[in-house]
């Protein structure tokens, strides 16, 4: 079990947690299926959102993104480009903790290698698998 701080956020992403739904909406997040926007790479991104936290105070001006003038101008104009995509995109990423459950989290717990999942093991050869899926405690 893998448990990332604040520090371990800032040391992998170079930004501060409360920025990563920014981060991921303009590097972009192919397991969620949006592309980010055009330029916009993981450590330009950092170094920008380190400064600012997020995409509405990335200024207009180039020159204050503490990146070169040529590159920061690219940046700055594929984001005003697409300004709206990159707010959506933000929302997209960001963890939604207001949706009702009729589920109480007891309810959701994994109990274990179900007889379903034993036999799926078993037809595709590895009766392994139930054994080694950790229970979520």
């Amino acid at each position: 079990e893998i448990i990332i701080d604040e520090q371990g956020v800032i040391e992998k992403f170079g930004v501060a947690p409360e920025s990563i739904p920014d981060y991921l909406a303009l590097v972009g997040d192919s397991a969620d299926g949006y592309p980010g926007i055009q330029g916009w790479g993981a450590k330009s991104t950092a170094t920008v959102l380190a400064k600012f936290k997020h995409i509405e105070s990335i200024p207009k001006d180039p020159s204050k993104l503490g990146l070169g003038l040529g590159r920061a101008t690219t940046l700055v104009e594929n984001l005003q480009q697409n300004f709206k995509n990159a707010l959506l995109f933000r929302e997209l990423s960001t963890l939604r903790t207001d949706v009702p459950l009729k589920e109480k989290l007891d309810d959701l717990k994994w109990r274990g290698a179900y007889p379903r999942l034993k036999k799926v093991c078993h037809e595709l050869g590895d009766e392994r698998i139930p054994e080694r899926v950790p229970l979520w405690r």
